[in-house]
């Protein structure tokens, strides 16, 4: 019998907001999977620039196609956009980061984890 439970991204404090700070890989810390577990990474974006910005989700590695996933982030005032389903888990410590190429700071990432044991 599988048991789920709700966890925190690992790279955030207390549940808050992560800014994406990397403007290159590696990314900005997002999420460390579990071990053994099978993590569903859930992840919204939100732009707080006047421009449009591509941000890179690295799902485990930094090869490009197979661990890169870029999403473009529509400017300021478009609200949070999902830019992870949850829908491809996770496992083995896989480790999950982003990065905004064209400028620090701007993308903010909110989420969460359903974990299943």
């Amino acid at each position: 019998m599988s048991n789920y439970s709700d966890v925190l991204l690992s790279g955030s404090t207390n549940g808050r907001n992560i800014k994406v700070a990397a403007t290159a890989t590696p990314g900005t810390l997002i999420h460390t999977a579990h071990a053994t577990a099978l993590d569903h990474v859930i992840l919204e974006a939100i732009n707080t620039s006047a421009t449009a910005r591509v941000v890179t989700i690295e799902r485990g590695g930094t090869t490009d196609p197979d661990d890169l996933c870029e999403i473009t982030v529509p400017a300021e005032g478009a609200g949070w956009i999902q830019i992870d389903t949850g829908e491809a888990p996770l496992t083995g410590s896989v480790v999950v980061r982003a990065f905004c190429a064209a400028a620090a700071n701007v993308i903010n990432i909110k989420g969460g984890v359903r974990r299943v044991t």
